[in-house]
């Protein structure tokens, strides 16, 4: 009996809708890294990219416990002397939800070739309505 390897070529990609209101930011980015990833499928393969597309809706109504919204920041680098950029994540949430949700993904998703291709198939919208009802998704609980 050999072991079953996914082919990239023949993976049939779906897509998956998840509902970020009223949930916590890290557990419903855990949950589209996964799916991005390929990792609920049973033919899953770690050197394959056999994951699915993933829409994330009501992004700006997504919870962060604690005190992170005042304490969480976001820091980035122009690359010149002086040019370090910080900002709150209570900040970030008010103007750019999609933006803290992107982040959030990325950085469970690895960080090689394979995360580069996956983080391209996540859409994330702050409101309810997204543009690809014509792909049918599947909603996630």
């Amino acid at each position: 009996m050999s072991t079953y390897m996914a082919n990239p070529n023949t993976v049939e990609r779906r897509w998956f809708v998840i509902d970020a209101a009223n949930k916590p930011l890290g557990r419903t980015a855990a949950a589209a890294a996964n799916i991005l990833r390929g990792k609920h499928r049973p033919e899953f393969t770690p050197h394959v990219d056999c994951g699915e597309f993933v829409i994330i809706i009501n992004a700006s109504k997504a919870v962060l416990t604690g005190k992170k919204l005042d304490q969480k920041l976001y820091q980035h680098h122009s690359g010149y002397i002086g040019g370090l950029k910080t900002e709150t994540y209570r900040h970030m949430m008010q103007t750019r939800p999609e933006m803290a949700m992107r982040l959030a993904v990325k950085g469970m998703l690895p960080h090689n070739s394979i995360g580069d291709k996956s983080i391209t198939r996540l859409k994330v919208y702050a409101g309810a309505e997204h543009a690809q009802a014509a792909q049918k998704p599947i909603v996630v609980d």
